[in-house]
């Protein structure tokens, strides 16, 4: 089952550098896809939308006073509710809803992925973590 909201006019304007949001489309529980007026098309992981949820989370380890979400690798996305006419909130399948995440963020995460994905990677293995959820014994 897919999810796609076509941007309306009202959405026309958003804050800072980010352009008009185009299509926001929901593949669960795998990605997200969004597309802004500036022809970027984003097609954002489950993972990596969790990892960096807008939210704070009782759920991750603090090191240095740096939140570190781990162990997420095959987390999936159940479902995304529209907020107001800037943003969703997402449902995953760890049960975390509490980050709104705005079309401004999606368009941030979407031009930093490969930067941000690499620095998350080498904060997991400077401090011993993996992507992959521990065992259940």
């Amino acid at each position: 089952m897919s999810a796609v909201w076509r941007a309306k006019r009202r959405l026309s304007t958003t804050a800072g550098d980010c352009p008009r949001l185009l299509r926001f489309a929901l593949h669960p529980p795998k990605h997200v896809e969004v597309e802004f007026a500036d022809g970027s098309l984003y097609k954002l992981q489950a993972e990596y939308l969790r990892v960096f949820s807008p939210a704070v989370d009782s759920k991750i380890r603090s090191i240095a006073g740096q939140k570190v979400i781990y162990g997420r690798r095959h987390v999936g996305i159940m479902s995304a509710e529209p907020i107001g006419n800037y943003g969703v909130r997402l449902l995953f399948d760890d049960l975390h809803k509490t980050g709104i995440y705005t079309w401004d963020y999606f368009y941030h995460l979407g031009s930093n992925k490969f930067t941000l994905m690499r620095s998350y990677i080498d904060t997991l293995r400077k401090h011993g973590l993996s992507r992959d959820p521990r065992s259940k014994k």
